[in-house]
C-alpha cells in the first residue's frame, strides 16, 4: 500500500514561534517544534496543554439541558424516587455507570443499573428492557453512553410513567427523543466548548453540575477522575481540550488509585509504566472483552467491589474473557480475509463481508483490522437467522455514518459516528446494501484518499540527546488527536537485522558514523530477509 509521508513545513512564522518557545519557556528545539506543529504555542493553550489544572474544566451548565437534568435528579432525590441508570456494555459505558452510581451512592442515593446483553439485546435501549424497568416501578431513567437515537424506546418509557434523562456523546439525528433532558454536546444547539467528550466525560460533567448545585466540595467529583480517565482513553476520543485535562489529571490519579478493582486490573495487565498505552492496550481490552462475550456485569462488579477476594476472582475472569476474545478474533479475521480474497472484495472501494457463526461481540475489532490492512471502509456482518448484524470502520476523509444515511432503504437500523458504526439489515438486503455503499464511496472519489503518515520532524541522529528524548514525555498522554510523535532520520546504515517472535517483529541496529541505535519494527518481521546483510 502506497503511503504519503508528510513532513510539517517550518516557514518563517513557525520558526519565530519555535524560537519564542525556546527562549520564553526554556523548551528544547525538538519539543518546541512539535508544539508549534500541533498549534500549541499560544500562552493560554500551551499552559493548559502542558500543565492543566482543575480550574481548566469548562462550566458544565453550558451543556445542553444540563440544568434540566440536574433539577430532575434533585426532584427525584427529594421524593425518594426509584432511579435506574441505563448504560452501554463497553469500557466507556461501564465506567460511566461506575462513576454515576458511585457518586449518587456517596450522596445517599441508591440507584440501580441496567446493561443490555450485547449478544441477546444489542446496543442501546430496547422495548423489553424498558418494559422490565417499568414493571419494577422505576420513575427516572438516566442513560449513559447511549440513548440519543432511542426515539421509540423513550416514547414507550413515557407511556409507562418513566421519565428519561439522556446523557450521550454520539451523533444526533434530525429528531431527538422525547426525554426530560438530552445532554449531548453534539446537539445542533450546543454551545459547550468541547464536542468530543466520551460518554463518561458527559457523566463527569453531570456529577460536576450536581456537586455545584448541592454545594459539595470539588473532591466529591474529582476523585472519580481515575475511572473517568480510563473510559475516556478507552473510547478513543480526541485527547484535546477538556479530554486532555481529564486524561492528564486522571492518569496521575490512576497511578495511585483507591479503586481496588482498577488497581488489580492494572497489575494483571503487566505494564510497568501506567500511561495511556497501558490503559489502551492493557485495561480497555479486558473491560471490553466482558461486554463482547456477554458478561459486562463482571467488569462493572469489578469496579464497584470493595472485597479483595472478589476483585481477585473477577480479575482472573476478565483475563480469561480477554483470552477467549483474542482467539475468537483471530479465527474471524482469518475467515474474513479468505472471503475477501476469494470474492476479490479488496478490488472495491468498500469492503462488506458476511459470515456465519461469527461472534457478534468481536467483529467490530476485526473490522478495524480489515480497514487497517486494506485502507478501505469495511463492514463485517454476522448472519443471525433472518438478519445480518455487524460493525463498520472507516478511513480518515470518509464519513461512514453519513454514507449510511444515503443507504436507508436497505438498512433496518444503525448508529455510531463518522469512523465507526453498528448496523442491522435483513439477510436478503446484504448484496443490495453492499452495492449501495460502494456507489456512495465511488461518487465520493474515495479511491483518491491516500493514507498519510504525519512526520513531526526530520532529525539528525548526532543531534539527539537523552534529555531531548525525555522531554517528549511533556506531550503525554498520547492518543487520538495527540499521536505519539513520528520522526524521520535518513541515510542510516543497517548494522544488524533479525526477526523476533517467530518471524512476527523486526529487530535492527542502525548506525550513523560512530553513533548506534536499536530499532524495533512491530509486525514487520517479513522484512528481515529482504534487508538481510550479506557478509
Amino acid at each position: 500500500m502506497t503511503k504519503k509521508w508528510q513532513i510539517y513545513e517550518i516557514n518563517q512564522e513557525k520558526q519565530e514561534q519555535i524560537e519564542k518557545l525556546i527562549n520564553e519557556y526554556k523548551i528544547n528545539s525538538l519539543l518546541a517544534t512539535i508544539l508549534v506543529n500541533r498549534d500549541m504555542y499560544e500562552p493560554e493553550k500551551l499552559n493548559i496543554f502542558l500543565h492543566p489544572t482543575r480550574k481548566d474544566f469548562h462550566d458544565p451548565f453550558l451543556m445542553p439541558d444540563m440544568k434540566k437534568a440536574v433539577d430532575r435528579i434533585k426532584k427525584a432525590i427529594k421524593a425518594s424516587e426509584k432511579i435506574i441508570i441505563y448504560g452501554d456494555y463497553d469500557a466507556d459505558g461501564i465506567t460511566s455507570i461506575t462513576v454515576l452510581k458511585s457518586f449518587l451512592k456517596d450522596i445517599g442515593v441508591e440507584a440501580d443499573h441496567y446493561i443490555p446483553n450485547r449478544l441477546e439485546e444489542g446496543y442501546g435501549l430496547n422495548i423489553p428492557a424498558i418494559e422490565e424497568i417499568g414493571n419494577k416501578k422505576y420513575t427516572l431513567m438516566i442513560t449513559v453512553d447511549c440513548g440519543i437515537s432511542a426515539i421509540e424506546e423513550i416514547k414507550y418509557a413515557n407511556t409507562l410513567g418513566i421519565e428519561t434523562i439522556v446523557t450521550d456523546h454520539h451523533e444526533v439525528a434530525e429528531t431527538l427523543p422525547e426525554a426530560i433532558a438530552i445532554v449531548d454536546a453534539k446537539r445542533k444547539d450546543n454551545i459547550y466548548p468541547c464536542r468530543d467528550l466520551a460518554g463518561v466525560g458527559v457523566v463527569f460533567k453531570l456529577i460536576q453540575a450536581l456537586a455545584m448545585e448541592l454545594n459539595l466540595p470539588e473532591e466529591s467529583y474529582l476523585k472519580y477522575l481515575d475511572i473517568i480517565c480510563v473510559g475516556t482513553i478507552s473510547d478513543i476520543v480526541p485527547l484535546k481540550d477538556e479530554n486532555r485535562v481529564i486524561t492528564k489529571l486522571g492518569l496521575q490519579l490512576v497511578n495511585q488509585t483507591k479503586n481496588i478493582g482498577l488497581k488489580s486490573l492494572l497489575i494483571s495487565s503487566g505494564y510497568q509504566k501506567i500511561d495511556s498505552t497501558a490503559i489502551s492496550f492493557g485495561v480497555a481490552p479486558r473491560i471490553n472483552a466482558c461486554g463482547r462475550m456477554g458478561y459486562a456485569e463482571k467488569a462493572l462488579q469489578l469496579f464497584l467491589s470493595q472485597n479483595n477476594e472478589e476483585v481477585n476472582n473477577l480479575t482472573k475472569e476478565l483475563n480469561q474473557f480477554n483470552s477467549i476474545r483474542q482467539n475468537t478474533e483471530k479465527q474471524i479475521y482469518e475467515e474474513a480475509n479468505l472471503l475477501i480474497e476469494k470474492n476479490n472484495l479488496n478490488q472495491r472501494n468498500t469492503i462488506v463481508v458476511a459470515g456465519k457463526d461469527w461472534h457478534h461481540g468481536v467483529i467490530g475489532i476485526v473490522a478495524s483490522k480489515i480497514t487497517e490492512k486494506y485502507f478501505k471502509p469495511s463492514i463485517l456482518l454476522c448472519y443471525e437467522e433472518e438478519l445480518a448484524k455487524g460493525s463498520g470502520r472507516s478511513i480518515p476523509g470518509f464519513d461512514l455514518h453519513d454514507a449510511l444515511m444515503k443507504c436507508n432503504d436497505t438498512i433496518e437500523k444503525f448508529g455510531g459516528h463518522s469512523m465507526a458504526i453498528g448496523i442491522t439489515l435483513k439477510k436478503e438486503m446484504v448484496e443490495k446494501f453492499s452495492n449501495e455503499i460502494e456507489e456512495v464511496a465511488t461518487k465520493a472519489h474515495i479511491e483518491e484518499i491516500v493514507p498519510v503518515i504525519q512526520i513531526d520532524s526530520k532529525l539528525e541522529l548526532s543531534n539527539l540527546s537523552k534529555e531531548m528524548v525525555e522531554s517528549l514525555k511533556e506531550l503525554e498522554p498520547f492518543g487520538e488527536g495527540n499521536k505519539t510523535p513520528i520522526f524521520v532520520i535518513k541515510n542510516l546504515k543497517i548494522d544488524s537485522i533479525r526477526a523476533l517472535s517467530e518471524g512476527k517483529h523486526l529487530k535492527m541496529t542502525l548506525k550513523e558514523n560512530n553513533t548506534m541505535i536499536n530499532a524495533i519494527g512491530f509486525n514487520l518481521g517479513d522484512l528481515a530477509n529482504e534487508y538481510r546483510i550479506r557478509r
